[in-house]
């Protein structure tokens, strides 16, 4: 069978900027991000990785291109991950990091899954829309809003007022 996802950059400014590409289910991650990077005028030198994410777009299980880990840790790598190991019909979203120092992100959905067309090579890039900006978009790292909490550690203890909190002890 035959994927076709769409990788869409992870960007605020104005205008979509996405690629439509075709691969078979049974390449690797890493035939996908060589598609990718070439799709987009990467020159694929850039250390990559592909993450798992639910439907809310939620970063999990990472599998990396190069195993940069430690002995003990396994990492799944790209080049030993076939496409439908990690996405199908139930699991349709990854995210798509390339140059970390850049944090190019992309949002990967798998859109439909097709029979193989006859005299198609595959991978197969279906269409291109927008041009991708020389740097990578900004990206801003902020913490959740923990404002609602805010009440859940209210205890009416007035720290000021040490010598009436009613400790049965000297602390030192």
């Amino acid at each position: 069978m035959i994927y076709r996802f769409r990788i869409i950059l992870d960007h605020d400014s104005e205008g979509d900027i996405f690629r439509d590409i075709e691969i078979r289910e049974t390449d690797t991650l890493e035939d996908l991000h060589n598609s990718i990077t070439q799709s987009f005028g990467f020159d694929g030198s850039e250390m990559a990785s592909f993450y798992v994410s639910d439907d809310e777009w939620n970063q999990g299980e990472e599998i990396s291109l190069f195993d940069l880990s430690e002995a003990s840790n396994e990492v799944k790598l790209m080049g030993n991950t076939p496409i439908n190991e990690v996405t199908h019909e139930d699991k349709t979203k990854l995210i798509y990091i390339y140059d970390f120092l850049s944090m190019w992100t992309f949002l990967v959905e798998l859109a439909e899954i097709v029979d193989e067309a006859e005299g198609t090579d595959y991978p197969n890039l279906m269409f291109v829309h927008g041009q991708i900006p020389d740097q990578a978009p900004e990206k801003s790292f902020e913490a959740e809003n923990l404002d609602e909490y805010n009440d859940e550690f209210d205890d009416d203890f007035d720290l000021d007022d040490y010598d009436n909190l009613n400790f049965d002890e000297n602390w030192n």
